[in-house]
């Protein structure tokens, strides 16, 4: 049997040929699921990621954060899972399917499988490289990041096509820019990652991770950062480099995640799941009662 988790992951393969990545070497990875849900089978799809995050949380599997979206395509769902290596994608899908096994039984565990894809429209599989070094206000070690994504309740996300072979030109520019943000007091972290496989080359992700809505307003803008004359070139090598992007606003699901420890430990009333209330025993007095008669339809 192939667990949903494997089949997630199997896909990413077939993209290596049109869309190799410039680096191959060790580093951190985002393992991304991407799941457009029917609006009419959005609970039933819940409740299906609730399942999964239990019997992986109970079997030592998996760990995955989930995002659905707020303002975008609707109805769609991002499972991540951070990984060290591609090696590590496999340990990942073997201990998915493990834990699910494990929990439900083989039998149970195809069915939910079978389930799960009958909620679903589409889905997509992704590789991203995160990319520290174009990144902003980058946390300076492992539990400073936990911290900041453990407290993060929205992230807005834009996507950015480059053009063929203007990569390194694109890179550049951002560089400066973000070196700029550095220096600016009131500059917000901004998260890159570039695709790596599952997808069309030359695609960045620029996330701003924030407690809320309201952590978008009065941020410096990038002309504040740059100045007028820095930002003209700016636009300038934007219009030279980019394509087009795209940007969106995710909400984050601790109910439907499995969190790494690390994220459990740096915000454990968000991301530590709350045992359900066990049902109070009923009164013996009420327990005994008789049930009320039917009301007579002749009176």
């Amino acid at each position: 049997m192939r667990s949903p988790r494997a089949l997630w992951v199997a896909a990413l393969a077939a993209a290596t040929l049109l869309a190799a990545p410039s680096s191959r070497g060790q580093g951190n990875y985002l393992d991304v699921y991407v799941a457009k849900v029917k609006p009419e089978k959005i609970s039933a799809a819940e409740a299906i990621i609730k399942k999964m995050a239990d019997a992986n949380r109970r079997n030592h599997g998996d760990t995955w954060v989930v995002l659905d979206t707020l303002y975008g395509e609707l109805g769609t769902y991002y499972f991540i899972s951070q990984r060290a290596d591609y090696a590590d994608i496999d340990k990942g899908s073997d201990a998915f399917a493990t834990a699910l096994t494990k929990a439900l039984g083989e039998q149970g565990a195809e069915k939910l499988e079978t389930d799960w894809f009958s909620t679903v429209i589409s889905a997509r599989t992704e590789i991203r490289k995160r990319r520290t070094d174009l990144s902003r206000k980058m946390p300076a070690d492992a539990a400073a990041y936990a911290k900041l994504i453990g407290t993060s309740r929205i992230l807005r996300s834009t996507v950015v096509h480059v053009r063929p072979g203007r990569a390194t030109d694109f890179e550049s520019w951002l560089k400066e820019a973000n070196e700029a943000g550095n220096r600016n007091k009131d500059a917000q972290p901004l998260l890159v990652s570039a695709l790596a496989d599952g997808g069309a080359g030359g695609t960045y992700y620029l996330s701003s991770p924030r407690a809320g809505l309201a952590g978008f307003d009065n941020n410096p803008t990038l002309r504040d950062i740059l100045g007028d004359e820095n930002f003209a070139k700016l636009q300038k090598a934007i219009a030279e480099t980019v394509e087009g992007s795209s940007t969106m606003i995710l909400h984050y699901r601790p109910d439907l995640s499995n969190a790494p420890q690390a994220l459990i430990d740096a915000a454990p009333d968000v991301w530590s799941p709350k045992p359900a209330a066990a049902a109070k025993p009923k009164a013996k007095a009420d327990a005994e009662k008789p049930a009320a008669a039917k009301p007579d339809s002749k009176q």
